[in-house]
């Protein structure tokens, strides 16, 4: 189970609401299963129902990983106006089975809706996130 400290989680929503009405995106790293660092990354489509990470921004992050020795734990992003469940597009852009990708809704943007998933060969399994 990926443990996500609670002001990681915060930055995340503020960089949701800050991004809407256009999806935001980033990475979630650490070591065993717990998130040490986020990098918020730019979402290069100009489309409320897609992302797609800047490559060089993408590259950089992951070197900055390598050099800390941490690892990729999850993708993020955000559905501006629809539930916290993969779409056809998320899933098919799928590109790393052993992240979670984790999906925040502000359908509710009092209350914003947070949810992981596993997603591999096209099939996508809800898993639990601990927050603390």
């Amino acid at each position: 189970m990926l443990t996500i400290p609670k002001h990681f989680i915060d930055d995340i929503i503020i960089h949701a609401k800050a991004e809407a009405p256009l999806e935001c995106c980033g990475i979630l790293a650490g070591k065993d299963e717990t998130v040490t660092h986020i990098y918020k990354m730019k979402n290069t489509e100009n489309d409320p129902d897609k992302y797609f990470m800047e490559p060089k921004e993408q590259f950089a992050v992951i070197k900055d990983m390598r050099l800390k020795g941490i690892d990729m734990l999850a993708i993020y992003h955000s559905h501006p106006h629809s539930p916290a469940r993969p779409s056809g597009v998320d899933i098919n852009l799928a590109y790393y089975p052993d992240a979670v990708y984790i999906i925040i809704s502000l359908v509710d943007a009092a209350k914003p809706m947070i949810k992981g998933f596993i997603i591999k060969d096209g099939k996508v399994e809800e898993t639990a996130l601990k927050i603390d």
